[in-house]
Order: structure tokens, then C-alpha cells, then sequence
């Protein structure tokens, strides 16, 4: 099979079409003739040598894909030849061929393409674990995202909304602030706006119930300041640096919770449990069309190092998303 590798840890140039053997799925896993794989920051950061793979994972590239199932192990119950499914998959995906473990599968919603079900894996895990899981987010309350037009950051805006939330999100250009008000949130400009005071204002002087960062640096300071009372803040990310010099008064005068995650370092029975969650709360909405993921662009295989250039570029908005083998 042909898949993507790279010669040495560094920039995008690095990336480039090998081949290799295709792999065996164990006992509990499926292997899936990959279509379609989602680009992520995780990616980015394993290119550069930063982000490790676990010493289980393949070292390929990519944690989501869709595509057509084409063998199974033999402890495997409910997948069969030909089924189409998308997987969170704990590396591997950016190849014609990729391993995902049964219970990480899911199947794609009706009329999906096999480019925008490749879009949901990732994304929707990290999300739904990140809100729902651990901030526990509740119809009513003001949610805050940073990063308001990233792959997460849409996903987390329209399932929030679709949970009942009230959605504030930040972003640093008038076309991102435009996106991000056409999926039905309130828009800030933190370029042209100091985001706390606008949390501020759009929540009568109470602040947001929970914030998802994914940005850190002196964002952590500032979240204690725009979150309210009883509060929730989630890191998911450090784009800006994860050390700072931080006052944690706000922490405790406030009864702030201050949490984190990464999704793929997780055992496999908390994604298993995840999936579950998401097939049973989300996939509803997903085939009623109430959500969708947003795809900002396409790239050929061959392009992957453009892929990768165009999410380093800050520029997306939604997802970007490798196309290997999809119509």
C-alpha cells in the first residue's frame, strides 16, 4: 500500500508517498481501505518530531478516517466486509489501508461523503469528551471557544447550540468572525476586541460556564477573569505556549474547575465509551442534518505537505481533509 511518511522531523517538506506492506487487524480491530483522512494539529506536531506516537500505535500519520471495511479480526461482532465506517484510530490513517479497533468505528451518517465523514472522528471525539464529559455542559449555559473556526472549534459550536448552550466564540479576521456567526454564535474579534470584557457584556457581567482553549499562553490568566462563578475551563490545546505566570486567586475565589485532556493517549475503553455516547446523542443529528462538518478544503494525497502548510497557515476555516481514494 502506499502511504505517507517522513524523511526527517521537521517542516512539510518532509512529507512524502511511501510503500509498505498493508497491515493485519488483531483479534478486536477492522481494516479499512481508506477513502478519506482528516488532517489535525496532532499530526502537525508529530511531523515536527514533538508529538511521539504511543509505542503501540503505527507510526504513520493520521487519526481519522472513512472508507470501506475489508477485513476483520475475529473477535469483531458487528462489522463486515463491505460495511463503510469512519474510526478514530490511534495513528496510521494518512495510508490506503488503516487499522482501527471495532469499537472506534462508526458508521457514516446517511448520505455522507466519504470526505465529510472522514471529518467527524477526531473532532467529535474531542469535543463531545471535552464538553459534555468533563464540563459537563448543560442547555442554558454560556459556552466560550477559542478558536471559534478551527475544525473543533465549529464542531463545538454547532453541537453546543444543538444541546441548548448559549455560544460566544473568539477568532482574529472579520471573514472568521462572519463564519462563526452564520453557524449561529456570537462573534469576537479578539484582534479588534479584549475578549474577557466582551464575555462580559454579552453575558450581563456573569461570564461564560465553561471555556475551551485551545490556545493557552496569557489566555490562561484571562479565562479566570471571563469565566463565572462555579466555572469551567478546558485546555485542549497550547497553540500560544502551555508556562505562564499565572495568579490563581480567580481559581479559588471563584470555584473555578480547571481541567484538560488529550484524546489519543486515552484507553481504549474510555474512546469505546465515547463512541457510544456519540453514536447514541449525535449521529441522530448528524443524519437529520441538524449538524455537519464544516470543510474549509480538499487536498489530493500527493498535496499533503499543502494540507499541512494550509492548517500551519491559520487561514481554515473548518476542516481540511486528505482525499486518497474517495469519488
Amino acid at each position: 500500500m502506499k502511504y505517507i511518511s517522513t524523511k526527517n522531523p521537521g517542516d512539510a517538506a518532509q512529507l512524502f508517498i511511501d510503500q509498505g506492506e498493508i497491515p493485519s487487524p488483531a483479534a478486536d480491530e477492522v481494516l479499512i481501505r481508506v477513502h478519506a483522512a482528516g488532517i489535525n494539529r496532532p499530526d502537525i506536531l508529530q511531523r515536527q518530531g514533538l508529538y511521539p506516537p504511543p509505542a503501540d500505535a503505527s507510526p504513520i500519520l493520521g487519526l481519522e478516517v472513512a472508507g470501506e471495511i475489508v477485513a476483520c479480526g475475529e473477535q469483531v461482532k458487528r462489522w463486515q466486509l463491505g460495511d463503510k465506517a469512519c474510526a478514530l484510530v490511534n495513528g496510521g490513517g494518512y495510508a490506503e489501508y488503516s487499522i482501527a479497533p471495532e469499537a472506534q468505528c462508526l458508521p457514516i451518517p446517511e448520505s455522507f461523503s466519504f470526505v465529510e465523514a472522514a471529518a467527524l472522528p477526531e473532532t467529535f471525539f474531542t469535543v463531545w469528551h471535552n464538553l459534555f464529559q468533563r464540563a459537563q455542559l448543560c442547555a442554558g449555559e454560556s459556552l466560550l471557544i477559542h478558536g471559534g473556526t478551527s475544525g473543533i472549534g465549529t464542531s463545538a459550536i454547532q453541537l453546543a447550540l444543538a444541546f441548548g448552550a448559549r455560544v460566544i466564540a473568539t477568532a482574529g479576521s472579520a471573514e472568521k468572525c462572519a463564519a462563526i456567526t452564520a453557524l449561529g454564535a456570537a462573534a469576537i474579534n479578539y484582534r479588534a476586541q479584549d475578549f474577557v470584557a466582551a464575555v462580559k457584556e454579552l453575558t450581563a457581567g456573569q461570564g461564560a460556564n465553561v471555556i475551551l482553549d485551545m490556545v493557552g499562553g496569557d489566555y490562561i490568566q484571562r479565562n479566570f477573569s471571563a469565566a463565572a462563578k462555579d466555572g469551567c475551563i478546558v485546555n485542549i490545546a497550547f497553540l500560544n505556549g502551555s508556562k505562564a505566570n499565572v495568579d490563581f486567586m480567580p481559581l479559588m475565589l471563584k470555584r473555578l474547575t480547571l481541567t484538560g485532556s488529550t484524546l489519543r493517549a486515552q484507553s481504549a475503553v474510555a474512546k469505546a465509551n465515547i463512541a457510544r455516547e456519540l453514536e447514541a446523542q449525535v449521529w441522530p443529528l448528524l443524519n437529520a442534518k441538524k449538524i455537519k462538518p464544516i470543510i474549509d478544503s480538499v487536498f489530493p494525497f500527493a498535496q499533503v505537505a499543502d494540507a499541512h502548510r494550509r492548517m500551519e497557515s491559520n487561514q481554515h476555516i473548518g476542516k481540511i481533509v486528505l482525499n486518497i481514494g474517495a469519488e
